[in-house]
């Protein structure tokens, strides 16, 4: 099964840290994120890896030959002439997912412990479109999900602006998205979209006749490594 990681961000939020390398690269108790990513994903028993680049992506390339790509299969999926966003990477990639029936998508920056094959059992017997990982926390956007588990709106907390998938079944819940999700590769060819394009907007298209399902994760900790303070905490909460 094949495991793509963003990995192309520009990590403004990092910034100044990101100033003269990737986000992926950035250091988390002097290991870079992705390094912690890809072996926690091999512990998992995942070993085939896309990862797309555009910002410094000469550096992950060559970090990626240094380590020998953590004797794991890795292709690169180049968006150095344009950052294409989530949706607009995926599709980039679809040449080196679509022989995978399932792949796994992962936020290179997202630091957990959640067991991925409990969402992929999940995912299939929920003969889902994509199942994504959800928790219940703070966040300025939510998903909501009906009661058959159907995603049916996006909301801004902030500014309290909804954007609309379907009509919902019952009472939905609010749930803040884990930066992980679980696609089939049937969906190329629903996407019409093209260029630079957001997944969770794919998503919200798609759920009008598709089941975009969530899955409630389980986890000891979990981490956005996407801002300095976070990186700290992460170090500051967990023992190496």
């Amino acid at each position: 099964m094949k495991v793509m990681i963003f990995a192309a961000g520009l990590g403004t939020r990092l910034k100044p840290l990101t100033n003269n390398k990737p986000k992926a690269l950035v250091e988390l108790n002097g290991k870079p994120m992705l390094e912690h990513l890809i072996l926690r994903l091999k512990n998992q028993g995942f070993n085939d890896f896309v990862i797309n680049v555009h910002h410094f992506a000469d550096q992950i390339e060559s970090f990626l030959k240094r380590n020998n790509n953590f004797n794991s299969n890795i292709e690169i999926s180049d968006e150095r002439k344009q950052l294409l966003g989530t949706g607009g990477g995926i599709l980039k990639a679809e040449k080196y997912l679509k022989s995978s029936e399932i792949f796994i998508i992962h936020n290179a920056d997202i630091f957990c412990d959640i067991d991925l094959n409990k969402i992929i059992e999940q995912h299939r017997k929920n003969d889902a479109l994509a199942t994504l990982a959800v928790q219940n926390r703070d966040s300025s956007r939510k998903l909501l999900f009906d009661e058959d588990n159907y995603l049916c709106q996006w909301k801004d907390i902030k500014t309290n602006k909804i954007k609309e998938a379907r009509i919902p079944v019952g009472s939905v819940t609010e749930w803040s998205f884990s930066g992980i999700h679980i696609i089939n590769s049937s969906i190329f060819k629903y996407i019409v979209e093209k260029g630079k394009f957001s997944i969770i907007d794919l998503y919200l298209r798609l759920a009008k006749d598709h089941k975009i399902s969530a899955f409630e994760t389980k986890h000891s900790y979990w981490f956005d490594l996407g801002k300095p303070k976070n990186i700290l905490e992460a170090e500051k909460s967990l023992s190496f």
